[in-house]
């Protein structure tokens, strides 16, 4: 049963996190940071400790991501490497792809990107283009990605494909590790009006010839590993909007005690602290409903975690949005300027409600997964 109250070990950990956060701040530079977190063994919290990991699990990396995006200098690459990437390969890869890159990805030497949204598939796994085909022992791989991250700072990104089912010619999903360097992998940077230090790009795989061990697991298994990968996707997701928010929050709680008008803080007036204290609680409550989900997939319960961080996700997006929008409301004209740095959260803060599935078909899985009701696609 999990626990509302944090054990000693993960205060602990809480707070080393927000000091390195500290240390580094909003204007971190992220090479320096992954490097010194890595050293310090955060972000292979979650990977097996036989291959170089702290052997913990989901719930202290999304400890990790909220305390840093908290100090306002958030991985977004925590989110792809070590959760999707490495917990699908820890869970589901041969032994030799775990250990090529396990202990990488647990010290930050090597880096993985995930590859699965398309153009016109949007959040419908079903309709992915993205094929692999056999040829002798090889697989050769066609398709195109888009808005995937930080592909040029990956040594290689993990891939969803479909390969045809040689008993019902149907097709279902695999997963390949794609080098950066295939012959017939490229890339391209999506313009994004988004002020983050992580890049997006658009992918095309063009006869991309992989070798029999590129592909991860069982190639009957790939449903399954898929979502092994996407519920801790969307946990650290709800990380990742959880510090954000908190981060704005603090900024405007600090402004509001100091900025006086009228000879009183503005802090003191109900219509600038209730509305924060809203906040606090809504970013509260979306925390909760993150760590039961990480309790639930730490302990392996798939299906319990995948409602869970469904819901995580979806509280998390919308508190982070509600934080931010306030914190700016709070800080008036300054809440705009580049001193505080505020105003770069208002289309950052989106990203937790768009990605990595909207809040409208997590509305739909609540629905009919868990109220029982009618789909409607």
């Amino acid at each position: 049963m999990t626990t509302l109250i944090e054990s000693e070990e993960h205060k602990a950990l809480r707070a080393a996190v927000a000091a390195l956060g500290k240390r580094h701040g909003r204007d971190y530079d992220r090479e320096a940071l992954w490097a010194e977190a890595a050293k310090l063994g955060y972000l292979g919290v979650n990977l097996p400790e036989a291959y170089g990991g702290g052997g913990e699990g989901i719930a202290e990396l999304s400890i990790v991501l909220e305390e840093l995006g908290a100090a306002g200098c958030p991985l977004l690459m925590m989110v792809v490497s070590p959760a999707i990437c490495g917990t699908v390969i820890a869970r589901f890869g041969t032994e030799d792809q775990k250990r090529q890159w396990l202990p990488g990805l647990a010290d930050g030497t090597r880096t993985m990107a995930f590859g699965i949204t398309e153009p016109d598939a949007g959040s419908n796994s079903h309709r992915i283009t993205t094929t692999a085909r056999r040829d002798g022992t090889d697989w050769l791989l066609t398709g195109r990605k888009v808005f995937i991250s930080g592909v040029d700072i990956a040594d290689a990104t993990l891939i969803v494909g479909r390969t045809e089912d040689a008993r019902t010619g149907s097709l279902k999903p695999c997963l390949f590790i794609v080098p950066r360097d295939a012959e017939g992998f490229g890339r391209r940077a999506i313009d994004m009006e988004l002020d983050a230090v992580e890049k997006q790009f658009e992918l095309t795989l063009d006869d991309v010839r992989l070798p029999a061990d590129a592909l991860v697991g069982d190639e009957d298994a790939g449903l399954l590993q898929l979502f092994a990968g996407l519920n801790p996707e969307r946990i650290m997701t709800a990380a990742f909007a959880i510090g954000m928010g908190r981060h704005a929050l603090a900024q405007a709680l600090s402004y509001a005690r100091e900025r006086t008008v009228w000879k009183a803080p503005i802090g003191s007036h109900q219509a600038i602290a209730h509305p924060l204290a809203q906040a606090h609680i809504d970013l509260e409550l979306a925390r909760l409903m993150m760590q039961k989900a990480a309790h639930l997939y730490d302990a392996g319960d798939d299906v319990g975690a995948g409602e869970a961080a469904n819901m995580a996700k979806y509280a998390a997006g919308e508190a982070c949005v509600k934080a931010v929008d306030q914190a700016v409301h709070t800080l008036g004209g300054n809440g705009l300027t580049r001193e505080f740095g505020l105003a770069r959260l208002i289309t950052a803060s989106r990203v937790a409600r768009i990605a990595p599935v909207s809040r409208e078909m997590i509305l739909n899985y609540v629905s009919h997964q868990t109220l029982g009701l009618p789909k409607s696609y």
